[in-house]
Formats: structure tokens, C-alpha cells, sequence
């Protein structure tokens, strides 16, 4: 072996060339989108995700997901969500000995806390 072995290219990787064999500005930190995230959004509605969880998953376990419903109520940063189904789904979404709604509202109240609020889940007739 020679005393000049080839350099490792770590160095090369940490700049992006473009075509014209300029180097590209820095690639965005990805540190940086998750302070945006965490943050929040002024526009964003509060507690969407928490409601789109529970619709989704609401949906996908009753036999009439059209009939499937869901009220907020909002208060800060707590937000009351109201689910209704068809009367024949009500047993589906409650489960045996209320497993299946016990799951939806720790699914619920999950995503919620991802979002910076707290969320309960009621099913009502």
C-alpha cells in the first residue's frame, strides 16, 4: 500500500453540488421543521386530528359509515368529541364489556396529546 491512500468523500457529502458543479446552499435542518410543527399553526383548527382519528376509525368498524357523526366542543385546550352511529353499530363500537371504546379513546386522547390538547371521546344514542 502507498502513503497516499485516497481521502475519505465524507467532506464531499456534507455540500451539494448542482449541475453546474456550484455547491447548493444548505440542506433545511430537519431540527427546524419539528419546532414549526410543535409550535403550531395560527390557521390550524383545534383539535382536528384528535376528530379525524375518531371519524376514521369510527368508520371503519361500523357496517353504515355514512350514519357515522361526530360533534366538538371545544374549550381551550380541551375538546369534547361526540360520537354518533347508527343504533345497530352502537354494539360494534362499544365491544364486549366497552374494550372496543375504551381503545378508541386512548387512540383518541393520543392524538390529541400530539397535537397539544386534551381530548375525551363520549357515545352517545
Amino acid at each position: 500500500m502507498s502513503d497516499t491512500e485516497p481521502q475519505d468523500d465524507a467532506e464531499d457529502l456534507d455540500e451539494a453540488d448542482d449541475v453546474d458543479g456550484n455547491v447548493a446552499d444548505d440542506p433545511v435542518d430537519e431540527a427546524d421543521d419539528v419546532d414549526e410543527y410543535e409550535q403550531g399553526d395560527a390557521n390550524r383548527v383545534t383539535g382536528a386530528v384528535s376528530r379525524s382519528v375518531l371519524e376514521y376509525v369510527a368508520r371503519q368498524i361500523v357496517d353504515d359509515p355514512d350514519s357515522v357523526e361526530v360533534e366538538v366542543d371545544e374549550r381551550g385546550r380541551r375538546i369534547d368529541l361526540r360520537l354518533h352511529v347508527a343504533p345497530d353499530d352502537m354494539g360494534k363500537i362499544i365491544g364486549k364489556r366497552g374494550r372496543v371504546a375504551q381503545a378508541i379513546r386512548t387512540l383518541v386522547r393520543a392524538a390529541g396529546a400530539r397535537e397539544g390538547v386534551e381530548a375525551s371521546v363520549d357515545i352517545v344514542d
